[in-house]
C-alpha cells in the first residue's frame, strides 16, 4: 500500500513537472499582432504587423527551403466564431530567421489572405508553429464597413467589349477624421472587385470629384483643408487598376497659380460651396 501511494505521489508530481515545463515552453516565444486601424472599409488591404519574442534556444525558420517552422494568421467571425478559410496559400510575411533572444516585426495584409468583404467584426490571431507546439497570440478584434456613399461613377472601355467598371467614392471616420476613399469593381455578377484605396483626410466643405481621361487615367480631387486639395491619380486599364500618384495642390480659387488652375480644370471643376465648414455637402 505504501508502494502504492509512493507511486501515486510521484505521479502527481511528475504531472505537475510537465504542466510546470509546458507552461514555460509556452512562455519561450511570444507572438502578437497589432492592426493599424479598428475598422477598414470593404476591400481594403487590412494591413498589420506580427511581432515575435524568440526567448526560446533554439533558432526560429519561416519561409526558406530547408525551414520547418510557420508562421500565419488566424480570422473568425466574432458572430459564431466560424474560421474563415484562407485564400490560396501564399506566405503571409516574408521568409525569416531568428536566432535565440531575437525579436522580429513583420508586415502582412490580411485581406490578400482571407476575404473580408463582408460588412461584420473579426477577430485576428496570430500562430507560430515551432518544433510542432503552436504558439498563439491573442485574439485582436476589427470591423469591415462599407463606408458612407459620396457618389459613384463609370467607366467603358473600347475593348474587350462590354467591360465596364464602377467607381465609388465613400467617406469614412478614422482614428477621428474623415477620410476618403475609392473602392472600384468591374460591373455586372461576379465582377472583379479592385484594392480599396484610402485617399487622405478630407473636409466636407467641397464635394469630391472623379474625371475619367480617356487615356485611362483617373484623377480625384478632394479638399484636404481649408486651403489645399489632394490630387490622386491611377491608371485604369481592362486587366488592372494602379495607383499612379498623390499629391496635395492647392485651392484655385486662392492659390493663383497656372498650373493649379490647369488641374482644377482637368479634374472638372469645383465650385466652392457657400457653407459653415462643418456642414456635409
Amino acid at each position: 500500500m505504501i508502494n502504492l501511494k509512493k507511486s501515486a505521489a510521484f505521479a502527481v508530481l511528475a504531472a505537475l513537472l510537465a504542466a510546470g515545463d509546458a507552461n514555460a515552453a509556452a512562455t519561450e516565444i511570444t507572438v502578437d499582432l497589432k492592426l493599424d486601424n479598428i475598422d477598414y472599409v470593404t476591400h481594403e488591404r487590412v494591413r498589420a504587423v506580427i511581432s515575435i519574442d524568440n526567448i526560446s534556444p533554439d533558432d526560429i525558420s519561416v519561409g526558406y527551403k530547408d525551414s520547418r517552422d510557420m508562421l500565419f494568421v488566424e480570422i473568425f467571425r466574432t458572430s459564431d466564431m466560424a474560421q474563415l478559410e484562407q485564400i490560396g496559400r501564399k506566405p503571409f510575411t516574408a521568409r525569416f530567421r531568428l536566432k535565440p533572444n531575437g525579436k522580429q516585426k513583420l508586415e502582412t495584409y490580411l485581406g490578400d489572405h482571407y476575404g473580408l468583404s463582408e460588412p461584420r467584426r473579426y477577430l485576428a490571431r496570430p500562430v507560430l508553429v515551432h518544433g510542432g507546439v503552436r504558439y498563439e497570440g491573442q485574439y485582436r478584434a476589427f470591423d469591415i464597413v462599407p463606408g458612407m456613399e459620396v457618389d459613384s461613377y463609370m467607366q467603358t472601355f473600347a475593348s474587350p467589349a462590354g467591360l465596364s467598371r464602377e467607381f465609388n467614392l465613400v467617406h469614412w471616420s478614422r482614428k477621428g477624421r474623415e477620410h476618403l476613399f475609392l473602392k472600384s469593381r468591374n460591373a455586372g455578377e461576379g465582377g472583379r472587385d479592385f484594392e480599396t484605396r484610402d485617399l487622405g483626410i478630407m473636409m466636407k466643405i467641397t464635394k469630391p470629384v472623379i474625371s475619367i481621361l480617356p487615356s485611362g487615367k483617373i484623377l480625384v480631387l478632394h479638399r484636404y483643408g481649408p486651403d489645399d486639395f489632394i490630387r490622386t491619380e491611377f491608371w485604369s486599364m481592362p486587366e488592372r487598376l494602379e495607383f499612379i500618384s498623390r499629391e496635395v495642390v492647392r485651392d484655385p480659387e486662392t492659390a493663383g497659380q497656372a498650373k493649379v488652375q490647369e488641374l482644377y480644370e482637368q479634374s472638372g471643376g469645383i465650385k466652392p460651396v457657400e457653407r459653415p465648414w462643418w456642414k456635409f455637402w
